[in-house]
């Protein structure tokens, strides 16, 4: 191999490596967000409130879209995947509440 195959190779190694860490941190952090999630779920469901919150959902994804644009990330991407989140916090909030 070149030096400038090498270099690349290394580089493209400590990119991975990097990547393999952030999607760690990405799956625990899922994690600990829906262990919260959980607990408000039981929490409405001891309570009878409703499972969705369609006001706090909108006011969360212009938040995230905010957010988004700050750390140079696609707001339409952001929007999309808080989306999916959020929709799989109301299916577990009305499982609860069965």
């Amino acid at each position: 191999m070149t030096n400038d195959s090498e270099r690349a190779a290394n580089l493209l190694r400590e990119h991975r490596e990097s990547i393999d860490r952030l999607d760690a941190i990405l799956v625990y952090t899922l994690a600990e967000r829906f262990k919260h999630t959980q607990a408000v779920g039981r929490l409405k469901a001891t309570h009878a409130l409703p499972p969705s919150d369609p006001s706090r959902e909108a006011r969360q994804i212009e938040r995230l879209e905010w957010l988004a644009k700050e750390a140079d990330l696609d707001p339409e991407f952001a929007k999309k995947f808080l989306t999916f989140i959020i929709s799989e916090v109301i299916r577990h909030h009305e499982r609860l509440q069965k």
